[in-house]
């Protein structure tokens, strides 16, 4: 496969995709390139063995430090695993590093119709977390949703959404993919890009391998959207050094209690949360899905996985922390993020904070424990003002990033909405210089 075209975009995930979108939709040749296949229209997508076949690693990607990170490795990217949550980009992006993505995502959240869920499908359990919050005067809201309950006709949500939505209700990137398809884009699944053709600091194209067979594609324009792990490990075959030199991951537990009434794996996930934006973390109604919950209660210690029978009573307030940035990824693919000091403080705060709303909640203060940590989003990598300009092009002309690895700091909030407005205004950008 040896070809040209206008732009390359590499990764189907929430970048890649509104970015080829976009571009296709102007009418430019649009290449994009997808390391995984499309497995939306498989038996087995949205369930655990799903799980298992699209994610790096079969689900067992760690962190040197025993950090798990689960990254899908298909079309539409992290948003086929992900809670359907959204957030507005953080205020310090414009204050502090001069991005505004207000107009851009204000246009994707009415396309999509993202909104909090009505009152009466946040859940029971998950709403009475949320009073319980209120009552000791924590400001716990709903929280904005990708999920489209009127998009189905058969509304199933639970903790099994991680897995993938099969019921259609939750956005997908794979859907916008679609769109730049029907708009004119090439799509070519199974692509996996090795190294970039560059030339006196301009970029030419990319290449890689398809099936094991090499494959050398030239472009005007390349977009990397391979995530905060697969793009700066390209970079780094490319000679970029930095690239993955330290790396956020909004490092995220799960406090649990048991309760005597039904618990939350049931509903849907991250219904209601709460920022405490001061010290830095982000709490919100969680629960590890049915059959993952005693694999993960295994690395917390050999008695955990035997609470597996008080899951269905189970409820979970998730700790996603803003953590510092540390660490870094390899040339290999090794993955490194250490806790630091500041990090550790923000987690017991946080820790806290969650026993105290389980317990106005009614759960259990014997039974209660906070799950082993996972990293849940590989972000800052090849980061904005550092790698990349306001632009987020690299110090190679025609080199473009949009994926989290551009975030300058963790964002410890939902990423999928930011991303989608980094892509829109990179496309915007493109527009003016093809």
């Amino acid at each position: 496969m040896n070809k040209q075209t206008d732009v390359i975009v590499v990764g189907s995930g929430p970048g890649g995709a509104s970015v080829a979108r976009q571009l296709a939709r102007a009418g430019k040749k649009v290449t994009l390139l997808e390391r995984g296949p499309d497995y939306r229209k498989q038996l087995y997508y949205g369930t655990y063995l799903g799980a298992l076949v699209y994610s790096d690693k079969h689900s067992f990607l760690y962190t040197k430090e025993g950090l798990n990170i689960i990254r899908p490795l298909m079309v539409g990217g992290a948003t086929s695993m992900y809670c359907g949550s959204a957030a507005r980009p953080p205020e310090w992006l414009k204050e502090k590093y001069h991005v505004d993505l207000a107009p851009y995502v204000d246009e994707t959240m009415q396309e999509i119709g993202i909104a909090p869920l009505p009152p009466e499908q946040r859940g029971t359990a998950s709403t009475r977390i949320a009073e319980a919050a209120l009552d000791l005067g924590y400001n716990w809201e709903p929280l904005l949703k990708f999920m489209r309950p009127t998009h189905t006709k058969h509304f199933d949500c639970g903790a099994k959404c991680m897995l993938g939505c099969r019921c259609g209700a939750k956005w997908n990137a794979g859907e916008w993919v679609d769109q730049a398809v029907a708009a004119g884009c090439e799509l070519v699944t199974e692509a996996r890009v090795d190294d970039l053709i560059i030339d006196n600091k301009q970029i030419g194209g990319v290449r890689g391998k398809k099936h094991g067979q090499p494959f050398e594609i030239e472009a005007k324009v390349v977009v990397l959207a391979a995530g905060g792990i697969g793009t700066p490990m390209i970079m780094q075959r490319a000679g970029f050094f930095e690239a993955g030199h330290g790396m956020t991951m909004d490092t995220t537990t799960m406090v649990y209690g048991v309760s005597k009434e039904r618990g939350i794996g049931n509903e849907p996930p991250m219904t209601w949360a709460y920022a405490d934006d001061e010290i830095g973390y982000m709490l919100s109604t969680l629960i590890d899905p049915w059959l993952m919950y005693p694999i993960i209660m295994m690395l917390k210690g050999p008695q955990y996985p035997f609470t597996w029978h008080r899951w269905g009573r189970t409820m979970g307030v998730m700790i996603k922390i803003k953590d510092d940035i540390s660490g870094g990824i390899t040339l290999e693919g090794n993955i490194s993020k250490p806790m630091t000091e500041r990090d550790n403080f923000r987690l017991n705060h946080a820790a806290i904070v969650a026993r105290k709303i389980l317990v106005r909640a009614g759960a259990d203060p014997d039974n209660i424990f906070i799950t082993p940590l996972r990293g849940t989003h590989p972000s800052g990598t090849v980061r904005l003002c550092s790698m990349l300009d306001l632009n987020l092009q690299t110090e190679v002309k025609n080199l473009f990033v949009c994926d989290a690895s551009t975030f300058p700091e963790a964002l410890d909030r939902p990423t999928v909405l930011t991303i989608l407005g980094f892509g829109k205004r990179l496309a915007e950008h493109l527009l003016n210089i093809l």
